[in-house]
């Protein structure tokens, strides 16, 4: 039995009281699937900026009507350190998901994304250290790696942050330093590398690639490449992340007061990752016609990105179960149904 396996029959046979900060968004309400399925008690945060009231209700409708009793919500923005307050009383363990993502919105308005970023998270920091709750695990970013032209990225060598979103996520890692030197406050912080999968928005100008071109796909648009398209990242499945959040929030002592990368160690092009998508598509009987078109690169963008995760394995017993194919494949009937 994994690590994770065990975590999860313990809570089955112990519940917990949880907190999730951006519970309506993609990963916020993966989050809060697995746990209510677990049997806890969840309270979620959110203030709708970036996430959807119908993530939450396919949530409700995938849980019985038990476990969604115990689901608690507050609408309200964490730049209100009294709505902070609140949400955390009584709560045993925080994952803290809220933020405004995208590269590119932080260029466009990076005063908004201070203010929810950097702002909220310290809110939700001091919050929570002032509960004393047992755990605070927060959403970190593989943009803090920057211009550091090493691969794989390994969590102790960063470079330069590349845009006003890295930068935030650098300072929450500060942050988390500073309390846990400070105040004794044990934090962990996870480094997402591009995650997908289901519940993950295709619409609006920030939106991540996967699910855009999926949906473009799907409706017979256009699907465009920024660059020559041999920019690499490593695509991380969502079951993954669940994965990580619980096995940090659970950790050791030991393994507190770090960040860890979150991903699987691979590196796929933006081309192969197109013909990935179109292949799963014509397996789900969606015949794509158009080829993609190409145009500049991003501003803010690195060219390459690949975690190594031997850190995660070693100190969390982390063992990811979906590799980037894997991943389109498991999550393709839902977005065949849910992006068409």
């Amino acid at each position: 039995m994994t690590r994770y396996e065990q975590i999860k029959q313990d809570l089955l046979n112990s519940p917990k009281t949880w907190l999730i900060t951006g519970v309506a968004g993609f990963i916020g309400s993966n989050l809060l699937e697995q746990l209510l399925k677990l049997n806890q008690t969840v309270i979620g945060l959110d203030n709708f900026a970036t996430g959807h009231q119908h993530n939450l209700d396919e949530v409700q409708s995938v849980v019985t009507s038990e476990q969604w009793m115990r689901f608690g919500f507050i609408n309200g923005d964490i730049r209100d350190y009294a709505i902070c307050e609140a949400a955390v009383n009584g709560v045993d363990y925080v994952l803290h998901q809220a933020a405004l993502g995208s590269v590119p919105r932080s260029i466009a308005d990076p005063i908004t994304t201070n203010a929810a970023n950097i702002t909220g998270f310290l809110n939700m920091l001091q919050a929570a250290k002032e509960a004393r709750v047992k755990s605070f695990t927060y959403a970190a970013s593989s943009s803090t790696y920057g211009d550091h032209p090493a691969l794989p990225k390994v969590e102790q060598n960063i470079g330069n942050p590349l845009s006003p979103y890295a930068v935030t996520k650098y300072v929450n890692e500060l942050y988390a330093g500073v309390y846990a030197r400070t105040y004794g406050f044990e934090t962990i912080g996870l480094r997402y590398f591009n995650v997908f999968g289901r519940r993950q928005d295709p619409n609006g100008a920030y939106a991540a690639v996967i699910p855009k071109w999926t949906s473009s796909m799907i409706k017979g648009e256009e699907v465009f490449i920024n660059g020559d398209g041999e920019t690499s990242r490593d695509f991380c499945y969502i079951d993954n992340v669940v994965q990580m959040n619980i096995l940090a929030a659970t950790a050791t002592r030991e393994a507190k007061n770090e960040v860890y990368n979150v991903a699987v160690g691979d590196r796929t092009t933006l081309n192969d990752l197109y013909f990935a998508i179109k292949d799963s598509l014509n397996a789900n009987g969606i015949n794509v016609k158009h080829d993609p078109i190409y145009r500049d690169f991003r501003t803010g963008d690195v060219r390459h990105s690949q975690a190594d995760v031997n850190k995660a394995v070693t100190k969390l017993g982390y063992q990811y179960t979906h590799k980037i194919l894997d991943g389109i494949s498991e999550a393709m009937p839902w977005y065949k149904e849910f992006l068409a």
